[in-house]
């Protein structure tokens, strides 16, 4: 029988690292460190010693951790917003818009690997985020994923000049020395604009999000430049913020004003499909008379009636990568504050 394949008995007491070390044929310090996430141990000891875990059915004492690494295991997933919620309430689009549930799905795909916990913190006062940046000085968590929804949010800059590590998915709207996770938002929405001209559509709007947010400037700017390169000097514009009824609300303005209309970009699925609602109720045929392209695809790409053409936007993926930058932050503070930029793609379905 090989040291990986070696079981301890235990009986009715619970394993330690002793019986890992067994198991796993190493010394007890190299459990130790394997398990603390001290950084330098040979990859095949630390593969082996967590298949030593799984095979004892070990579990780690997060308080004695914490006491030597100094850290709780645990990263906030902080969604800042604004402070009113009278015409939209927060907690009824957190969970009822597919983005969040997106970014929570990307985010435990890497840190439940690494046996963090994701603790969700929601602010939208001033008072909010100070007692939030004060609880996270004192440690209340090793980190912090950052989704800002106001345009201009002052908790990146407060969490960078009180020294916590720190990622936001989505660029600051402000000049911040802090590490981000963005998509090309104005390359995304130049494929929209291309994807509507290559149809033949004739008079083609937008519906766009606030102009004060990053994603949703830089997507009204790369679909204005893309139409313009393409010999459409204006493009009808009406905004909403994201969610479902705004769109509808905003396709109702826009057929009203520019009823010759054949295409129309929408910066979310969400609004989306309350453009094709209001659509419907228009009798206007999509795309016969109509044609529409969304952004993110998101289930409601799919949900649509007909399913939407959309830009794709990997969410899944860009979390992912937000949790990957800030455990590499949370390990060494001293590394460069850096960004990485993801690449959209059309996703061609029914609505255009």
């Amino acid at each position: 029988m090989t040291a990986g394949t070696r079981r301890v008995p235990v009986g009715e007491r619970l394993p330690t690292l002793e019986d890992v070390a067994a198991v796993a044929g190493v010394s007890r310090a190299t459990v130790s460190r394997v398990i603390n996430g001290i950084r330098n141990v040979d990859p095949q000891l630390h593969e082996l010693v967590w298949n030593a875990v799984g095979q004892t059915g070990y579990v780690p004492n997060r308080l004695a951790r914490s006491l030597v690494t100094r850290r709780t295991g645990t990263v906030a997933l902080v969604v800042s917003d604004s402070e009113s919620h009278d015409d939209d309430p927060f907690m009824g689009r957190f969970f009822a818009d597919p983005y969040f549930g997106r970014v929570v799905g990307g985010l435990m795909s890497v840190l439940r690997a690494a046996g963090i916990q994701l603790a969700l913190q929601i602010v939208g006062t001033e008072e909010q985020r100070t007692r939030l940046v004060g609880d996270l000085r004192h440690g209340q968590a090793d980190g912090v994923i950052v989704l800002s929804l106001p345009g201009h949010d002052p908790l990146p800059r407060m969490l960078t000049d009180a020294g916590v590590p720190a990622v936001m998915i989505g660029r600051p709207a402000d000049p911040v020395p802090i590490n981000y996770v963005d998509l090309a938002n104005d390359t995304g929405a130049a494929l929209a604009a291309d994807h509507l001209v290559a149809r033949g559509c004739q008079l083609v709007a937008m519906i766009s999000g606030p102009a004060d947010v990053p994603a949703s400037n830089d997507r009204i700017a790369g679909f204005r430049r893309s139409m313009a390169r393409h010999g459409h000097a204006w493009v009808p514009l009406a905004s909403g913020n994201f969610t479902q009824e705004s769109g509808r609300r905003a396709m109702r303005t826009l057929l009203t004003e520019q009823p010759g209309l054949d295409g129309v970009f929408v910066a979310n699925d969400l609004m989306a499909l309350g453009a094709l609602l209001a659509l419907r109720d228009a009798g206007r045929d999509v795309p016969g008379d109509v044609a529409v392209v969304g952004f993110d695809d998101s289930s409601a790409a799919i949900a649509a009636s007909p399913a939407l053409t959309t830009v794709r936007h990997p969410l899944e993926d860009m979390a992912a990568e937000s949790a990957r930058l800030l455990m590499a932050r949370i390990e060494d503070p001293t590394m460069r504050i850096s960004s990485v930029i993801y690449e959209p793609t059309l996703v061609p379905r029914q609505s255009a």
